[in-house]
């Protein structure tokens, strides 16, 4: 973890347009004061995705800033499900769901905070430790007697629901779910801070009034703002499906063009709140956009910084090597499985590999074969003109013929005509 900045926390977020709302007096605490403050992870899926590098950035930032940040992973709320920005119930996870999911956010959660500082080490807690082991009869006599269902039914995460489908009780209670994880929190770890997305303002301020009602004590909270971007899509989406943080689930490379393809008036929001350069470097990149948006400047270090926080160094390389293939570079050094994810969409057929045994394919057999010509005469004259590139290097020998020493891994064939008409060539 880098040196402390000079400036607090809540300054920080403040630059970066990250405060939604916020409690009253937070600010002087948050720059008088080293506290403790948590920010719960919903294990709905067994991973995290490109959204929720919110509020882990925002955890983040308050250890750079001398803070103890605690994310609290869902195992005992993952039962649940939290109805805050839904507009029918989730499915139910089995509690075997529920373990590998929590595993599999575990480990991402590890690759930003520092457990180990000298200081001020994060502290990762699961929710189940005490949500599973409270029996019903104390939970509704210690805490549900200081929740009203007149302000519940006020809450929006409820009130949302109401006039639709309704919400069954086991949504209704998440809100004291939560509530009990903040007093909880603050009895046994000296939390006195929650932070969240914006829909989470209802639960938080739930939390904040139990521990006035339980102990007398004023705790805070800040939320930050739910994105869009320009177009009104969710932040996080590619076409529909959500951008995860796991490599297996969306590789480095489909993560790294998500990024570098965000537009020209989302750019600097994301470099404000998913890196950690600093407001002359992000002030540069802006100006960058204003006056050579051509070059995508501001994009390509976006998608380099935050490829860089959850995948590693050596897939940020592999992503980059990848996205100059596009652009037309040789395809060498790349991986197999790698060139596959780049040519995903485009047309592609299978060759018995004992075609390009011996002497080789015929260039212009294999560029018919894949649907670049319609003959080989034709195929003759583009290959001629310089039109057919193999491997993304244009091959303009009529007489050249393909051998697996030209497929990469002897299992994959580029074909191009002109500048954007791909074939793949799968050799099984």
């Amino acid at each position: 973890m880098s040196a402390q900045p000079d400036t607090s926390v809540f300054e920080e977020f403040k630059w970066r347009g990250l405060i939604y709302e916020t409690t009253e007096g937070l600010d002087e605490i948050l720059a008088k004061e080293k506290v403790r403050v948590y920010i719960g992870f919903d294990p709905s899926a067994p991973s995290l995705h490109v959204g929720h590098l919110i509020p882990i950035m925002g955890l983040v930032q308050l250890q750079r800033h001398g803070h103890t940040p605690i994310p609290v992973i869902g195992g005992g709320t993952g039962l649940i499900g939290d109805p805050s920005g839904k507009t029918t119930e989730r499915p139910l996870l089995t509690k075997e769901e529920l373990s590998f999911n929590l595993e599999g956010i575990r480990e991402q959660l590890s690759r930003f905070l520092d457990f180990e500082a000298n200081t001020n080490p994060a502290i990762m807690v699961n929710n189940a430790d005490w949500l599973c082991t409270t029996s019903m009869t104390d939970f509704l006599r210690d805490i549900g007697k200081h929740f009203s269902i007149n302000n519940m039914l006020g809450k929006e995460s409820v009130s949302g629901r109401l006039g639709r489908d309704g919400i069954s009780y086991t949504e209704f209670s998440y809100l004291l779910l939560q509530a009990y994880d903040f007093l909880t929190l603050y009895e046994q770890y000296d939390c006195t801070v929650q932070m969240g997305a914006s829909d989470q303002w209802g639960n938080i301020t739930a939390g904040i009034d139990l521990i006035r009602r339980k102990h007398g004590f004023r705790a805070h909270g800040l939320v930050f703002p739910l994105l869009t971007t320009t177009g009104g899509t969710k932040f996080g989406k590619s076409e529909g499906e959500s951008v995860w943080l796991d490599a297996e689930q969306t590789s480095p490379y489909r993560f790294y063009q998500h990024l570098i393809n965000t537009d020209d008036n989302d750019v600097v929001a994301y470099l404000k709140f998913l890196t950690l350069l600093s407001r002359p470097e992000i002030e540069e990149m802006g100006e960058a956009v204003k006056t050579r948006p051509e070059k995508r400047e501001a994009q390509k270090r976006l998608a380099q910084e935050v490829t860089r926080l959850v995948h590693g160094e050596t897939a940020l390389t592999r992503a980059e090597q990848a996205t100059a293939i596009l652009f037309g570079e040789r395809i060498e050094n790349v991986a197999l499985n790698d060139l596959l994810d780049i040519f995903a969409a485009a047309p592609s057929i299978e060759m018995e590999k004992s075609g390009f045994s011996g002497d080789g394919m015929p260039l212009i057999d294999l560029v018919v074969s894949a649907g670049l010509a319609k003959s080989r005469g034709e195929a003759r004259r583009t290959i001629e003109g310089g039109g057919i590139y193999l491997q993304n290097v244009r091959e303009p020998d009529v007489k050249r013929t393909v051998s697996l020493e030209d497929a990469l891994e002897g299992k994959a064939i580029v074909l191009r005509k002109g500048q954007k008409e791909y074939r793949l060539v799968l050799i099984s």
